[in-house]
C-alpha cells in the first residue's frame, strides 16, 4: 500500500479482462490501458496459474489511484524468486500518468512487498534510451548495476529489517 496508488492483485477473472480489453466488476480503467506490456503480464498469470496454481505472492497487478479508483498501468513479477532468492519486477503506466511519481510510488510498494514475502533483492531492466524508466528504478532504490548495446540493468539487496524496501 501506499498514499495515492493500491497495488491491487491479478486474478483470473481481471486477468481474462485485460485480454479481452473489456474491464469487469465496475472496474475503471483509465485511456491507454491495458497495453502490451500489461495483456503480456495477464497472460504469463493464466500460464502460471494454469501450470503451477496461484503464483502469490509473486504475481502480477492492477495499479489504481486511491482517490478515483482508475487504473492507471500494472506492476508485478516475471515469476517467483531465484535460487538467490531474487525476483524480476516490471512496471508500465498510461500515458497521461507519467511523470507524475506513481511509477515510482508503485515500484515502492511493489519492492517492498517482495522483501517482506521473504526476497533477497530485485533486479529489472529498462531500455538504454529510456531515462523515465531509469529515473523510477532509482527513485525506488535501486541501483545501476551494468548495461549493455540495449538495455540498463537495475538491482536491489536486502539485508536486516525486512520491512524496508531498499537498502
Amino acid at each position: 500500500m501506499s498514499g495515492r496508488i493500491v497495488l491491487v492483485p491479478l486474478d483470473a477473472g481481471r486477468a481474462r479482462a485485460v485480454l479481452s480489453g473489456v474491464p469487469g466488476n465496475g472496474c475503471r480503467w483509465g485511456d491507454g490501458y491495458p497495453d502490451d506490456g500489461d495483456r503480456a503480464g495477464a497472460r504469463r498469470y493464466l500460464r502460471v496459474l494454469a501450470e503451477s496454481g496461484d503464483p502469490a505472492p509473486f504475481g502480477a497487478y492492477e495499479i489504481r489511484r486511491r482517490a478515483d479508483g482508475l487504473t492507471i498501468g500494472g506492476a508485478g513479477f516475471h515469476g517467483p524468486a531465484d535460487a538467490a532468492g531474487v525476483v524480476t519486477v516490471g512496471y508500465g503506466l498510461i500515458p497521461a500518468a507519467r511523470g507524475r511519481g506513481y511509477a515510482a510510488e508503485a515500484l515502492r510498494a511493489l519492492l517492498g512487498h517482495a522483501r517482506a514475502a521473504g526476497a533477497t533483492g530485485a533486479a529489472g531492466d529498462a531500455g538504454r534510451e529510456n531515462a523515465a524508466s531509469h529515473r523510477v528504478m532509482a527513485a525506488a532504490g535501486m541501483r545501476l548495476v551494468g548495461e549493455d548495446e540495449r538495455l540498463r540493468y537495475y538491482a536491489v539487496t536486502w539485508a536486516g529489517d525486512p520491512e524496508a524496501a531498499s537498502s
